[in-house]
């Protein structure tokens, strides 16, 4: 029996690939759940096509802030439907489970997904389970022996070590900011990055927390509205903001429920302060608005300004180094993954929405009509 040269082609779109520097009228042909060939025309030889003509051609997008623990924590969604089937194809939750609770979020959420899921660990051995109680309302739950030995025995899947900082909604005054520095204990102790929620902290200011932040850290929610934000009183990116981009601190959007401020992003931009990664801290609570998907914050970039291959630069090859797949995810390079989207841009009036109900319209919305995902094709619209 002859053998296809390819299992599926993408043919006749506009391939925009950040991390390859292409950005041209491709086809890819996958094979074996990898990319096996991109060229202008691509013979798929009988295998099965997608047809992406007047589309853009993607890698699969990666959400480097997502809360998928469906069932177990109030945030949790199911990440097949919300994600993969919406073109992230990898995500990174953020925080769900902590030390007690990880176990069964491998199981049967990692595990049992399609999507590609991987996990910072919240330093809460809880993590995020009822909207009634702070993980870190008591600093008892901050258990580093717990969460160093959860990481030993995840560190396929575990990447790092997350904690949320804001007064009231998840942090005791009596913890106050102790688990910063507990969580900062513990990252240092596994040798893996801190990501940090910091708006609305029991902190001083956002200088305090930064200070505690090195090469890799990451800071989320990086323009919400609230005490502790990027911008001084005048205005302008702090120093300590700049001083830890300067060092290798990176910046990430999460948008979320609270977290995106039209206005804070529009004056952080103008002075040239970009995200390194866009993502949406999607869960429960924003799936049906504000948020609704990824692909959906990207439109609220480009509606500010930013080129489209920048801002899809910032959902594949970036945020592939965050989890630590460059080369694998985030790109159509040959060898890679054969994770693909296919993305029609959509004309009309759309009104996008901030974190604080604020609407600004559009003339264009990025809509995902077919996602691939290791070469298997789980939505074509066609």
């Amino acid at each position: 029996m002859e053998t296809l040269p390819f299992d599926l082609v993408i043919q006749n779109g506009r391939l925009i690939d950040p991390g390859a520097g292409i950005d041209g009228y491709f086809d890819v042909g996958l094979r074996n759940g990898k990319v096996a060939a991109v060229g202008p025309k691509i013979d798929p030889g009988g295998a099965r096509t997608v047809d992406a003509r007047d589309k853009l051609v993607t890698p699969g997008l990666v959400d480097a802030h997502v809360h998928v623990y469906e069932g177990v924590s109030h945030y949790g969604i199911p990440p097949d439907p919300t994600c993969l089937a919406h073109g992230a194809t990898t995500v990174l939750d953020a925080g769900s489970a902590g030390a007690d609770t990880f176990t069964g979020f491998r199981k049967y959420i990692i595990e049992a997904s399609e999507t590609r899921i991987l996990a910072m660990l919240n330093i809460s051995s809880m993590g995020m389970l009822a909207e009634e109680v702070g993980e870190l309302d008591d600093i008892k739950w901050a258990n580093i022996p717990k969460a160093l030995a959860t990481i030993e025995a995840n560190r396929d899947v575990i990447l790092g070590v997350k904690v949320r900082l804001s007064r009231d909604l998840n942090c005791s005054e009596a913890s106050g900011i102790r688990p910063l520095f507990l969580a900062r204990e513990a990252a240092d102790a596994a040798g893996l990055p801190l990501m940090i929620h910091p708006q609305d902290s029991w902190a001083e200011s956002i200088d305090q927390v930064l200070a505690v932040l090195r090469e890799g850290d990451i800071m989320t929610h990086m323009y919400h509205g609230m005490r502790h934000g990027i911008l001084d009183e005048d205005g302008r990116i702090r120093a300590s903001v700049q001083a830890a981009r300067d060092r290798g601190v990176r910046f990430d959007v999460g948008h979320g429920q609270g977290s995106f401020n039209w206005d804070v992003c529009s004056t952080a931009m103008a002075q040239d302060f970009l995200p390194d990664t866009i993502s949406s801290d999607l869960h429960s609570h924003n799936v049906e608005g504000p948020v609704f998907d990824l692909i959906t914050t990207v439109s609220k970039f480009l509606l500010l300004g930013m080129p489209l291959n920048e801002a899809l630069q910032r959902v594949t090859v970036e945020p592939a180094k965050t989890v630590g797949m460059p080369g694998q995810i985030g790109t159509l390079a040959v060898g890679a993954e054969g994770d693909v989207v296919v993305i029609e841009e959509r004309e009309g009036r759309f009104d996008l929405v901030d974190s604080h109900d604020i609407v600004r319209q559009s003339p264009l919305a990025l809509v995902p009509t077919a996602v691939i995902k290791g070469g298997r094709v789980v939505r074509n619209d066609a």
